[in-house]
């Protein structure tokens, strides 16, 4: 039996229809609601997580770490958990992300973290600029809003201030510009290939404030063809030994659901998102439907169970 673990019903969806089609039966358990009994022994199966950082803008404060203790239990009993507690860990906390990614000599963006303003304004003084803050622990772009100046982000520090961060923890990031932005979604590890790439041309960028909201990348409409083969060959394919070497020590191990947003002209990645993003437009295009790869993968990992 497949196991799904998730807390956002309207994320899944997209999922359900895919395995419906393809005659995969799964139980869901919706972390905000159900509760496994710890002190007995985890049904068999293959269990998949879909758990996002961004929970609790949805009311499922806690959820994550829920999550985490019961990936914790059925890691324990060796059941075969797709995203466990090792990928879960990178989603919460981008501070982690950073350093797992600069332990594979990924190069990330300088980036500061602080608990309080007055360490934030501490930090910006000697900040290059531009730089954008975020938080730590996010999804959705929380809290992600760029500034030109010192004198811009000290004038909005009691504005940031109102909406901390759900781990207490804020991020100072150098800016990197560019013209576009580049998603990869990881397909099949072992096959050494990717799903589908979407890069988004800056003028659709949904901006308020100068922040960046990408997620999902489902809602991401995209006007016009992208040739990404120039870049693929520049930069990705040069990160991807890598790249690989990262997902799979940190067991992001499912097709479609290891993704890196990439700046085009950047030296590495900037972040990592553990769930898919999946764009219907983009993989229409490319040929390949990341969901129905997916089903594939997984009835591949249940033959083995």
């Amino acid at each position: 039996m497949l196991y799904i673990l998730h807390e956002n019903d309207q994320w899944l969806e997209p999922f359900r229809e895919t395995f419906a089609e393809m005659g995969l039966p799964f139980t869901e358990w919706h972390m905000a609601s159900f509760l496994p009994d710890l002190a007995a022994e985890p049904p068999r199966g293959i269990f998949y997580v879909r758990m996002s950082a961004s929970a609790h803008t949805r009311g499922h404060s806690g959820v994550p770490e829920l999550t985490a203790g019961v990936l914790c239990w059925l890691e324990r009993h060796g059941r075969r958990v797709i995203n466990g507690s090792a990928a879960l860990d990178l989603e919460l906390s981008k501070m982690r992300q950073y350093q797992a990614l600069m332990a594979y000599k990924l190069p990330v963006p300088l980036t500061y973290a602080a608990r309080s303003p007055e360490q934030l304004l501490g930090l910006a003084r000697n900040m290059p600029c531009p730089f954008v803050t975020k938080h730590n622990r996010a999804g959705m772009g929380l809290g992600v809003e760029r500034f030109d100046s010192f004198d811009a982000f000290e004038i909005r520090l009691d504005v940031l201030a109102e909406t901390p961060p759900v781990d207490g923890v804020n991020l100072l990031q150098v800016y990197i510009d560019s013209p576009d932005l580049l998603l990869p979604a990881v397909s099949l590890l072992e096959e050494n290939s990717f799903t589908h790439f979407v890069l988004i041309p800056r003028k659709v960028l949904s901006c308020v404030r100068r922040t960046i909201a990408l997620c999902p990348v489902n809602s991401i409409h995209l006007k016009q063809r992208c040739c990404v083969s120039r870049l693929l060959r520049i930069m990705w394919i040069r990160l991807f030994p890598a790249m690989k070497n990262f997902y799979v020590s940190n067991r992001l191990t499912s097709p479609g659901s290891s993704s890196s947003s990439i700046v085009p002209g950047a030296s590495g990645p900037y972040d990592v998102n553990v769930n898919t993003n999946y764009n219907a437009e983009a993989e229409l295009r490319a040929g390949v439907n990341a969901r129905v790869r997916l089903v594939q993968y997984l009835k591949k990992e249940l033959a083995r169970c």
